[in-house]
């Protein structure tokens, strides 16, 4: 049930209670840091609002009328447990501070976070950090619950009610084994052919997978591609490992799978018209994350540029 209109604001009640505690609007004023004019102003204001004539203005001070000793009664039973909320809510800010749970997709969690989080230690050696690793799916649900104060993403689309902040990019590649029928194509694979190959793919939930759906979607301008000899794997490992014995077409990170392709244990296949870029993105709860929070974000972003120039 929404509070009367005429329900006075906390401010104006602890100005008054500071009032019959010292006896003067100019003391009082000054304990609150405002100016007395300010003081006075806000005191009427408030005799206005209750339609109650709270004090007596005299040259030798400012007094409580009897009206006003009974108001200052029921409003110290207010103003006390606003203060014990704002110390509390000061110890919350605290404790968010000090500690930190981030939960990042297998991208960011594998091949950015650790040295975010090494840079991070080392500034703040006395901050609390956990992290946990799942898809970027369940990273979302994670942020939302309340389960980690900040995420990291790599799916195409974040959702709504989150906020949002890209900090890196990333590209996905086509990789099989140098073997593979697909590496010695007289002409590159078109967008149209992947319907029809055995796609190595993570999970529902991930967002390689998501971005690859989507990139395809795109390139075929349909809604929902059908895939109907893709192959789901749990993790990124699995999928390399199949690729490189040759069952199939693996759809991976290219930061994953740079070794392989450096060492010639994997190839990489052309698929014009096919954009799998993608963002890497925070994700928070709120309009503002935690000051902690905005640490590992910014320095997120900071060492993206570093490793740029």
């Amino acid at each position: 049930m929404p509070l009367p209109s005429d329900i006075p604001d906390l401010a104006s009640l602890d100005l008054l209670l500071s009032v019959a505690e010292l006896g003067s609007v100019g003391k009082a004023a000054q304990e609150h840091g405002m100016s007395q004019p300010a003081a006075s102003n806000r005191l009427s204001r408030l005799e206005r609002r209750t339609g109650l004539a709270l004090l007596t203005r005299t040259t030798a001070g400012t007094t409580l009328t009897p009206v006003g000793e009974a108001f200052a009664v029921w409003a110290r039973n207010v103003v006390r447990p606003a203060q014990a909320l704002a110390s509390n809510v000061a110890a919350l800010r605290h404790g968010q501070r000090a500690r930190l749970r981030v939960a990042a997709s297998l991208t960011n969690a594998e091949y950015l976070m650790p040295r975010w989080l090494l840079v991070l230690r080392r500034d703040d050696p006395r901050l609390d950090v956990s992290a946990v690793v799942a898809n970027s799916h369940d990273v979302c649900d994670r942020v939302r619950s309340g389960q980690a104060d900040v995420g990291f993403v790599e799916m195409p689309t974040v959702p709504r009610d989150l906020s949002q902040r890209q900090v890196d990019t990333d590209e996905l590649v086509l990789v099989t084994a140098p073997g593979y029928p697909a590496a010695h194509r007289s002409s590159p694979l078109r967008p149209v052919d992947l319907l029809t190959q055995p796609l190595l793919l993570r999970e529902h939930g991930s967002g390689t997978r998501d971005t690859f759906v989507a990139a395809l979607a795109d390139a075929l301008r349909t809604d929902a591609p059908k895939l109907p000899y893709a192959i789901e794997l749990g993790s990124t490992t699995t999928i390399l490992a199949t690729a490189r014995a040759g069952g199939g077409i693996g759809v991976i990170s290219a930061r994953a799978a740079s070794t392989d392709l450096r060492n010639g244990s994997l190839v990489p296949l052309a698929v014009p018209g096919l954009r799998t870029g993608r963002a890497l993105t925070a994700v928070w709860l709120g309009s503002t994350p935690s000051e902690s929070a905005m640490r590992l974000i910014e320095l997120a972003h900071r060492l993206r540029d570093a490793s740029a120039s």
